[in-house]
């Protein structure tokens, strides 16, 4: 099996969940497939940089990129507002990248060209005229869905008017896209059942998510004052919001019960208010280079998105490292897991102090709910077996 692989973002460095979930996929199918081939797109916020791929890599993969301009430009986007084209996705179209699918395509043959997100669906076209290949689309999210559950959450009468149209483009670009396709993996349950009832007119598979186990070593921490963490990227609307939301309503109700408690926090791209207000025990490391070092220093992840899709991958990643995680429903959304086992859901300001004084006083185990996640990761988000499951259902699509 031969497979054109055509991401959106480069697989290293692995900045983010989607460039952890490329990645992974990216070297599964190498080992699974006979020929791996891959196109991505690098732009400012993920910048193609050949240093972080082995020599063996590049061998197996080919790996090409074409740099794409794609910040957002206010005219362009009001203007597609008017003509309801998806300005979230088409700024990901560029010729060069276009003509560099072209290239590729005439010179080899295919039999399925897996696209990374909705952001590489504007390439459909071009991929339908110059090869017979199957088209495979790994959703890493609903946008739509995204996008709706932050109108409703918005204060801001015409930023909420904004984002439901912003919504409603989504959603008619990404039904109009199941017209065009062969099929689509998904890397949730809950996407899944959302696919289907659109009654998407193609075959949908749940294939989630999935980690190289080996790489995620367990860390016993003997901390004096109990950690609670949160890591993310801060140019994500729904990190953004849920951080805000942490530091103004969940921290504080935190502290009533612990005072003593810290919470540590890290990303790209902080906002400035975050430096400018004087939150208490809180400390912000901003960009780190070592994601794992820091997950291993601290305690509790605290998870409090309020709007998502697909599945969170930090979440995974904690889970590897032995972590108890405290997520609100929706940041848990798309996972498989069992409540009060391998994880704590909690969905207001109060449930999270009510579960971080458990596990404060040791009502709840964190040792032995940390321990529960790293064997249902184990089990369920092994990167070797999602790539089997991947390239079982590309044969079944042929």
């Amino acid at each position: 099996m031969r497979v054109l692989q055509i991401c959106h973002k480069p697989p290293l460095p692995s900045i983010d969940g989607g460039c952890i979930a490329i990645n992974n996929i990216s070297n599964g199918l190498i080992n699974e497939v006979e020929n791996v081939k891959i196109l991505t797109i690098s732009t400012v916020k993920h910048p193609f940089n050949i240093k972080y791929y082995t020599k063996d890599f590049i061998d197996k993969s080919s790996i090409e990129s074409v740099f794409i301009d794609t910040k957002v430009n206010i005219v362009d986007a009001f203007s597609n507002l008017v003509t309801y084209d998806s300005y979230n996705v088409s700024r990901f179209f560029s010729t060069d990248f276009n003509n560099l699918i072209i290239k590729t395509l005439k010179a080899n043959n295919y039999d399925i060209v897996l696209l990374e997100s909705l952001f590489t669906t504007p390439y459909i076209e071009t991929v339908k005229s110059f090869s017979t290949a199957k088209i495979i689309l790994r959703s890493h999210n609903l946008e739509y869905i995204i996008w709706k559950r932050l109108s409703k959450e918005s204060a801001n009468p015409a930023k909420k008017v904004y984002l439901k149209l912003l919504s409603n483009q989504l959603k008619k670009y990404e039904l109009d896209v199941l017209k065009n396709i062969d099929g689509i993996a998904t890397i949730s349950e809950k996407d899944k059942d959302k696919y289907i009832e659109l009654k998407c007119p193609v075959p949908v598979k749940n294939i989630p998510f999935g980690i190289d186990i080996s790489k995620y070593k367990i860390i016993k921490k003997d901390n004096k004052n109990l950690k609670f963490f949160h890591i993310g990227a801060m140019d994500w609307k729904p990190n953004l919001e849920a951080i805000s939301w942490l530091l103004n309503d969940i921290w504080p109700k935190i502290l009533e019960q612990i005072p003593n408690a810290e919470l540590h926090l890290a990303g790209k791209n902080m906002p400035d208010w975050i430096f400018n207000k004087d939150f208490k025990n809180v400390f912000n490391h901003k960009e780190i280079e070592d994601a794992s070092t820091f997950i291993t220093n601290n305690d509790i992840m605290l998870v409090p998105l309020l709007s998502a899709g697909g599945i969170r991958v930090k979440i995974i990643e904690g889970m590897a490292y032995g972590k108890t995680i405290v997520s609100t429903t929706i940041g848990a959304e798309g996972l498989k897991y069992d409540n009060l086992k391998n994880i704590i859901i909690a969905d207001s300001p109060e449930e999270f102090s009510e579960a971080a004084l458990k596990l404060y006083k040791n009502s709840y185990n964190k040792n032995e709910i940390g321990q529960n996640a790293r064997e249902h990761v184990v089990k369920s988000y092994d990167y070797k077996k999602i790539s089997k499951k991947l390239v079982s259902f590309f044969d079944s699509i042929q």
